[in-house]
């Protein structure tokens, strides 16, 4: 990807109109529409909340409704990139085979799309803050830093997935398994002080994590400073840098597998 093509004028218009397309269609026919983008996480939490926070108590960190809620949003921003990131290539098989453009920018449109999203229910996350009262810290103008950590994340595996998607099309079924295993074990409905009760350890590997890490963190800097970080639990700083390293990794793996095999795309699609 030469920097020169990737901020071309005319790959602009075309990515912001594939954002646009993508936006559309996804709320296309039904009567709430783009509401929708706002009701799911919504409903998502009202079950989580009934369930875990007032039949299981398992809301013992302050504002736990707040620390939930924007637990799922972050959550469910991450897997809507990387699912719709996924098979991205495989649904917009007709446009590749008729108009010659860089493959990456339908990628690239659907992870745009659901950063919209996220901004969205990040509407919905401040209006609970105001209504359970949060105070606002200085550290909240550190939640861009996270969700942009989320969206490089998410963004590698899109492009990995999404060419592993085109020669082999059991990756959507193994990605679903994996992030339904993945959700449970990102401390997003319990509290990761559970987890420290029972041992250090498995919450150590459960921050090494980046999502789980950028999740905790978002929480610390946004809702309150009770949350525990890996910077808290971690006694050498090094291994807070973990994360941030399997980030990169993934990123870089996941454009060069995508550059080297999308040349085949339009003929194996």
């Amino acid at each position: 990807m030469k920097i020169s093509n990737v901020f071309s004028r005319r790959n602009r218009i075309l990515l912001r109109e594939l954002v646009i397309t993508d936006f559309k269609l996804r709320y296309q026919g039904s009567v709430l529409g783009y509401a929708w983008s706002l009701l799911k996480p919504l409903f998502l939490f009202a079950i989580m909340y009934v369930v875990f926070g007032l039949l299981v108590k398992l809301g013992s960190v302050e504002h736990y409704a707040v620390y939930l809620l924007f637990g799922i949003v972050l959550w469910n921003f991450f897997s809507e990139a990387t699912n719709q990131g996924m098979a991205s290539i495989v649904s917009r098989g007709d446009l590749l085979r008729k108009i010659n453009f860089p493959k990456y920018i339908i990628v690239l449109s659907t992870t745009i799309s659901a950063l919209i999203n996220l901004t969205l229910n990040l509407i919905i996350v401040a209006v609970l803050m105001a209504v359970n009262g949060v105070d606002l810290h200085i550290t909240a103008l550190m939640i861009p830093v996270y969700i942009l950590e989320l969206y490089v994340l998410a963004l590698g595996l899109a492009f990995l997935l999404s060419a592993l998607n085109v020669k082999y099309r059991d990756t959507g079924h193994i990605l679903e398994i994996v992030m339904q295993a993945a959700f449970y074990a990102t401390p997003i409905i319990y509290p990761l002080s559970i987890v420290v009760a029972k041992s250090t350890i498995a919450a150590k590997i459960l921050l090494m994590n980046p999502i789980g890490q950028a999740i905790q963190d978002a929480r610390y800097s946004l809702i309150t400073h009770e949350t525990i970080t890996a910077a808290k639990l971690f006694g050498n700083q090094i291994y807070t840098l973990i994360p941030y390293a399997i980030v990169i990794i993934v990123f870089v793996v996941g454009i060069l597998y995508f550059r080297h095999n999308s040349k085949y795309f339009a003929e194996n699609i």
